[in-house]
């Protein structure tokens, strides 16, 4: 069966989710342990990670999530043309300088670009327009982040050749239940793979990242006030429910307005997850959002939930997959699946096989008849998944 057409896939034009996945050639553990030889090879996740990092802060693409593993990596991504339409000439030929410099510093880093070399990429027109195209492409964010990380793999093996197997798989996201699963699905895939017992020690994931600010938050608090080393519990009936919910995923809710907002801050805005797109689309105070930062294209959250009933929900889910058992629903999830329209007796397996179940686009069944038909596309397989998931 031949393969979609990217163009088929994604447009540059609209704002998009999409779930990007990449593998190793040959799927050898190029980024992990290699047992053969008995090397490591972890420092490259690091790299990734980094590379993301700062991709996120130059480019018009948000990162919802990611997950970097041994042999493969994800990354739940946003693109933004009109974020970047909005851009002046000379931030556009900024950013493109330090992605691709006609100079550079000892250590390989883009070395400061004077006028007249900014001058010359904004003089030309044509070229800018396409230019500022690029910028919010989820296909040149993949190739900006692949292409780094195969020439420093191959420069420290001595080498030559293909380090990723082939060009990077695409699932459009069409909805927000859709974001959701595949947002669990990246952050459980070390829990899955068995290579992590708890969603704080899953390495190199999103989640981590989110966690650790918020113990960095609750810390900060603390500090100045000694109510969150002490509010450990979430606002819903967590201590009555099915599901014991780790002390470090709750989100305390009974602080006085300032303290409130330091946290907010703190959380959406830390040094781990900070150039992370936020979980809420909607926050509780607005005024955090309002902050500027260069770490990410925009503030923009991606659900309708807030980071605790996230994590709750994300913690329940890796109990069932980690365990095989299916327990009781858990009441405080229950509006969470029912507002989002998600089959509860399902849940486990959607985000277990994620990948398997859907294609090139993944959504409720009017979201993926709607986009079936407007791309002309045969998608039964993955609508009849959709049914037996989302209501």
């Amino acid at each position: 069966m031949a393969r979609t057409n990217r163009r088929d896939v994604l447009a540059d034009q609209d704002i998009q989710v999409v779930h990007c996945v990449n593998r190793c050639v040959r799927r050898a553990f190029l980024c992990g342990n290699d047992d053969l030889s008995g090397k490591n090879y972890d420092h490259r996740r690091g790299l990734i990670r980094k590379r993301l990092e700062f991709l996120a802060g130059i480019m018009g693409i948000e990162i919802l999530g990611y997950a970097v593993m041994s042999n493969h990596f994800h990354g739940v991504l946003r693109n933004r043309p009109d974020v970047v339409a909005a851009w002046s000439d000379a931030e556009v030929a900024r950013k493109w300088w330090m992605l691709c410099p006609l100079r550079k510093n000892e250590h390989g880093s883009p070395a400061e670009p004077t006028e007249e070399e900014l001058k010359a990429i904004r003089s030309d027109r044509k070229s800018l327009k396409e230019k500022r195209r690029r910028l919010s492409s989820i296909s040149w964010f993949m190739r900006f982040l692949s292409e780094r990380i195969a020439k420093e793999s191959n420069r420290e093996d001595k080498c030559t050749g293909r380090f990723w197997e082939g060009r990077f798989k695409a699932q459009v996201l069409l909805d927000e239940a859709a974001i959701l699963a595949c947002l669990q699905y990246v952050d459980l895939n070390p829990i899955r793979a068995g290579l992590a017992k708890t969603l704080e020690s899953s390495h190199f994931t999103s989640v981590q990242d989110r966690i650790e600010d918020l113990k960095q938050a609750k810390e900060q608090c603390a500090d100045t006030s000694g109510q969150c080393a002490e509010n450990t519990t979430p606002t819903t009936a967590a201590s009555t429910s099915s599901v014991a919910v780790m002390p470090v995923l709750a989100v305390p809710e009974s602080l006085p307005p300032a303290e409130r907002n330091s946290f907010d801050a703190a959380v959406e805005h830390g040094a781990h997850a900070g150039w992370l797109a936020p979980i809420p689309l909607q926050p509780k105070r607005q005024a955090v959002r309002a902050k500027q930062t260069e770490r990410r294209a925009s503030n923009k959250g991606c659900l309708s939930l807030g980071l605790g009933e996230y994590l709750q929900l994300l913690d329940w889910t890796a109990r069932q997959v980690r365990t095989g058992k299916r327990g009781a629903t858990p009441a405080e999830l229950a509006p969470v699946f029912e507002r989002l329209e998600i089959s509860a007796e399902l849940w486990v397996e959607c985000v277990t096989h994620f990948h398997k179940w859907f294609r090139s686009s993944v959504g409720r069944p009017k979201s993926m008849a709607t986009n079936a038909e407007t791309k002309g596309h045969n998608r039964a397989i993955s609508i009849n998944a959709s049914r037996r998931v989302f209501a």
